[in-house]
Order: structure tokens, then C-alpha cells, then sequence
């Protein structure tokens, strides 16, 4: 244990001895282990622990943090009357018990990555790098692949009464190829999840080496992207990203509340076709976004969003809950120990429809089809998105035709959900690490393939290009990335794919 009962409540009963309407604290320990390849040759081992903990007091609308690297009670007592001192004179006599929660739900981990050698975590990695050069000895230049993984034992306790203990495992594994003949183009595969290391047993690391860098093979020869407004085919295969910048950030209570968000005050109204329920689900087994209990100590359990295109609901955190008379619904988010919990995604997802992918392709007659999606980013206030897209292919008279690189996708996100022609019965995850105020959390996100617009006319969807589309109609234009968003701010919301 790292630190036991009565020291918890002691160091609580601190941190609201000065009048505080509300304390807790988050204790931490991390074990990470990493290795890094580039050039063929292992440049990176690194192995370290991180413990400390974070004391938070709430005073009305007022909050104060600290926190401390130190475990034993000089520094915990230490960082408790720092925040206390922050909020106020007074001074009161606390008692305090704990009633230990159980987690609703365990994930299995059946290879602890802690207890795996360095030198088998090493040979993983040097297997994905063969495997991309042996794609193509001459035009793949460049590989890059690393691996990781974070052991995370987590207590929490409140001045509610709450008290929870957690372990929390996660692996992932990235490759990056990168291939030159005149032009440079980078390919990447990546898997990660609350699991141990047998990560490895679903994913292959020859395998992913090896789409990687055909991926960036065949972005070599791919035709410049058009652009313009056109349909655009979402294949379930390309993740989340749409569902995550599209409504997601916007959907964070605290963005809410702050009149930063376009869904703002639309709670029971219709956002979204009829076709669209949005979900986050963080019990979900396996997923990159899971946890058991959030880092306030709520137990998590799946949310719904958004049902049959009506707004139900937003994500909360206990001090965003709090300003509503509510209840926190298990997203409240931090790093570390060094920042203060937020309302966070964990695994965001478009449910499943009934339309076959196939036919989807078929039914967009002309336009692109998004095979996997790169970065994003959103202005939450207004909704604007502009996303990356890693992997594209024309669409010609319903049949998927060649490769395009360079394209963009902008739109708005409210938008675009009223406007999602059909919804595939598929449904694919992707994986990234999600930024706001400065602080990264894992995250998952999915969708089912979407069918944006039926035509040119009513498509939502711009594609930002290098070449024109052979229909010169007055919509048809080069697109930047950057131009729908000229001057605006774009701090709020952010991810990188893995």
C-alpha cells in the first residue's frame, strides 16, 4: 500500500481544517519501461518509477491544488495545509472515515509487462523494424518503432468517504516507415490497450512493420488528393477521430459551462440524425480509454451521449457536476499527480447501424473513401474541424479507385452528424493520446463507416487537396489546411494518433 488509511484521512482532515467545502487526494506510483529503434539499431532503453501525490481542496467556486513527491507524512501533511492556506482563515475540526469501493468492473491482465525481459520487449521492436525494410530494401529509408508500457497503482480518497484502490496496466506499440522515390511518405500501424504484454498475441510485430511500410510504399504512387466538396465514405477501419473532434471536446462539461462549446444549453434537442448514438463507454475490456474507477475514485460505467440524434448527455467531472446539483458520471481525468482532474473522453464511439459497408461505397457514386484518419484538432466554440487523412482512395461510379495523398477533411461537427447519410454495421477503434490544458490521457475512439453527403451538393464535408476535381463547379477549390480556422484558437481540443 502506498499510503495507508489513517494517514489519508489524516492528511484530509489538513487540507479542510481552513474551511474547505470539499478535499481530496490522488497518490500515484508509475513504472514505465520504453524502448525506442531508429536506423536499425535499438537507441533507447529506459526503465523508471514516479510517485507523488496531489492534495485538492474546493472552497465554493474556488480550487486549490498542490502536490508533492514525497509519501511519508511530513510531505503529504505538507501539501494538505498548502492548498488549505490557499482558500481561507478559518478553522474547523474534521472526522473523517473511508469505506473502501469496489471496482465494477477488472480487467484481466494475463502478462504483467513488469515482469517481461527488457531484452524479449527489445526483440519485439527489432522484428517490426525487419519486416518494414524488407518491403522494399531500396525505398523504405527510414523506421522508427517503439514500444512502451506503464504500470500505474492509484489510491484515491475524499472527504466524502470514499476510498479506492487501483491497478492500472497499459502497452502499446507504434511503427513508423518512412519511404522516398522523389517524395517522402510516412506509413504508421499502432496498437495499444489496457492489457500486458500480450498485446503481442493479437498483434503481430512483423505484421504491423509490414503494413506500415507498404503504406508508405504505396503513398509513393498515389495521385495528388482533389479538392472540393465531395461525399466522403468513413470506413470503420479509420477509427474515431470524427466522433472524438467532432462532438467529443465539445461534449466536456467544464468546455460547456465556460460557454466554449457549440452544444451548449442543447440537452434534450435534436443534434444529430436520427441514425447517430454516441457513447462513452470506459469499462469496455481491452480498450486503450478504460479504467475502472476515473482519477476522483467514481466507479466508471458507459454513457450515452447522444441517442437516436437527441443530446442526453455531457461528461462530467465532480466539480462540473457540482455546479449542476449533479453527480459526476466518471470522466473527471488527470496525467499525473502534478495536475488537477478535468473532464476527459476515454473510449468515444459512434454505435453501430445497419447499413453494409459495401454498399455504402456503391452508394456515394463519386467522392472519397477514408481508409485511416492522422491527427485532428477543434474549435469547440464554433464545432470547426479540420482532420489529416493518413490513408485515402478515390471513389468512381461506387467502386473504390486509387490512392490519393495529402488530403484534408474540414467541416463542422455539428453539421456533419445532422447530415450522416448512412451508417455502416461495422465498428473499428483507434487509438491516441488526447492534449487539452496541457495535460495527455490515453483515449479509444470508434465509428461504424459513414456516409457523408450523397452528392457534391449536400455533402458537409470539404476535402482540402492539391489538385482540382474534374468538376469545376463553383465549390471546387484548394483548400489549407489552416484557412477554415484563420485566427482562431485551437488550445481546447487536440489529439495524436498513436
Amino acid at each position: 500500500m502506498l499510503v495507508d488509511k489513517e494517514l489519508l484521512k489524516e492528511t484530509l482532515a489538513v487540507a479542510l481544517n481552513r474551511g474547505g467545502d470539499f478535499a481530496e487526494i490522488f497518490v500515484e506510483s508509475r513504472q514505465v519501461a520504453g524502448i525506442g529503434l531508429e536506423g536499425g539499431k535499438v537507441e533507447r532503453m529506459q526503465s523508471g518509477v514516479e510517485a507523488g501525490a496531489g492534495v485538492r481542496v474546493l472552497a465554493g467556486k474556488a480550487t486549490a491544488y498542490a502536490y508533492t513527491n514525497e509519501l511519508d507524512r511530513n510531505g503529504l501533511l505538507r501539501a494538505a495545509r498548502i492548498a488549505s492556506r490557499a482558500l481561507g482563515n478559518g478553522g474547523k475540526d474534521i472526522t473523517l472515515d473511508l469505506t473502501t469501493l469496489r471496482p465494477p468492473v477488472v480487467f484481466e491482465v494475463r502478462n504483467p509487462p513488469e515482469t517481461v525481459p527488457a531484452e524479449e520487449k527489445a526483440e519485439k521492436v527489432k522484428e517490426a523494424d525487419r519486416s518494414a525494410r524488407a518491403v522494399d530494401a531500396e525505398r523504405i529509408k527510414q523506421v522508427m518503432v517503439g514500444y512502451g508500457d506503464v504500470v500505474q497503482d492509484v489510491i484515491v480518497a475524499n472527504s466524502a468517504g470514499v476510498h479506492v484502490e487501483d491497478r492500472r496496466v497499459r502497452t502499446r506499440f507504434v511503427v513508423n516507415a518512412v519511404a522516398a522515390d522523389g517524395v517522402i511518405q510516412t506509413g504508421a500501424e499502432a496498437a495499444a490497450g489496457v492489457v500486458g504484454f500480450e498485446l503481442f498475441d493479437s498483434h503481430d510485430p512483423g505484421e504491423m512493420g509490414t503494413v506500415a511500410a507498404i503504406r508508405a510504399k504505396s503513398l509513393l504512387k498515389a495521385q495528388p488528393a482533389p479538392s472540393g466538396r465531395m461525399p466522403v465514405v468513413l470506413s470503420g477501419a479509420a477509427g474515431g477521430t470524427m466522433v472524438h473532434e467532432a462532438c467529443g471536446h465539445g461534449l466536456e462539461a467544464d468546455l460547456v459551462q465556460k460557454g466554449l462549446s457549440i452544444y451548449g444549453g442543447k440537452q434534450g434537442q435534436k443534434v444529430a440524425a436520427s441514425t447517430i448514438t454516441v457513447e462513452d463507454d470506459t469499462t469496455l475490456a481491452g480498450k486503450y480509454g478504460s479504467y475502472a474507477f476515473d482519477d476522483e475514485g467514481v466507479p466508471s460505467r458507459p454513457v450515452t451521449l447522444i441517442r437516436n440524434g437527441v443530446l442526453e448527455d455531457y461528461l462530467y467531472d465532480r466539480l462540473s457536476a457540482v455546479k449542476e446539483n449533479g453527480e459526476s458520471n466518471g470522466h473527471g481525468r488527470r496525467e499525473s499527480y502534478q495536475h488537477k482532474p478535468i473532464p476527459r473522453m476515454g473510449n468515444t464511439y459512434i454505435a453501430a447501424g445497419r447499413d453494409d459497408p459495401e454498399q455504402i461505397v456503391r452508394e456515394a457514386g463519386s467522392g472519397l473513401l477514408v481508409q485511416k484518419m492522422g491527427g485532428g484538432q477543434v474549435n469547440t466554440t464554433t464545432g470547426d474541424f479540420v482532420f489529416e487523412v493518413a490513408e485515402g482512395y478515390l471513389i468512381r461510379d461506387g467502386e473504390v479507385g486509387p490512392m490519393v495523398r495529402g488530403a484534408t477533411l474540414t467541416g463542422n461537427g455539428p453539421e456533419v452528424l445532422r447530415r450522416v447519410a448512412l451508417v455502416g454495421n461495422d465498428l473499428g477503434f483507434t487509438i491516441g493520446t488526447c492534449g487539452k490544458e496541457g495535460q495527455g490521457v490515453p483515449v479509444s475512439d470508434a465509428q461504424p463507416t459513414l456516409l457523408l453527403g450523397r452528392s457534391r451538393a449536400d455533402s458537409p464535408i470539404v476535402v482540402g487537396g492539391t489538385r482540382q476535381s474534374s468538376d469545376d463547379g463553383p465549390e471546387v477549390r484548394a483548400v489549407k489546411p489552416g484557412d477554415p480556422f484563420k485566427d482562431q484558437d485551437f488550445r481546447l481540443g487536440r489529439i495524436r494518433r498513436l
